[in-house]
């Protein structure tokens, strides 16, 4: 049985940010989900867990190394820092908390795609296509 495309939540309070990095990975046939702010984030990982988060560092309530530790605690999915956070120290801190990449704002929109598709690429067994079926009037075969 194949799976369906993977799901990415976006973590953004920036309204165009989120419905940038939103379109990228929809443009590129991702399921995408995004919420505003740190506590709807974990939320939504209980609801509805994803198959990768880009997630900014600076949110309103809980913030985003704060949501990536908190995540780490119960889960390995991957975790990519979008954030117009980019001094060593604070990528290093991303990393730190259990980030697997780390993109700065403002970003060049395929390269966000191919880090996307990089880190799921290694986390991710590969989509398999549904097996063909023959079918020959009532009679049908499948794998």
């Amino acid at each position: 049985m194949p799976r369906d495309k993977p799901l990415v939540l976006v973590v953004d309070d920036h309204v165009p940010m989120q419905r940038l990095a939103k379109r990228i990975l929809e443009l590129e046939g991702y399921r995408v989900t995004a919420v505003r702010d740190g506590d709807a984030a974990l939320q939504q990982f209980q609801t509805a867990p994803p198959d990768l988060i880009l997630l900014d560092i600076m949110l309103p309530g809980v913030n985003g190394y704060d949501v990536c530790r908190q995540i780490r605690q119960i889960s390995q999915v991957p975790v990519v820092m979008v954030t117009a956070k980019g001094l060593d120290e604070e990528r290093l801190k991303g990393f730190e908390v259990g980030a697997d990449d780390y993109v700065a704002k403002p970003f060049n929109p395929k390269e966000l795609a191919y880090r996307v598709r990089a880190v799921l690429r290694r986390t991710m067994p590969p989509l398999t296509p549904e097996p063909a079926a023959f079918v020959l009037r009532d009679l049908k075969l499948d794998h």
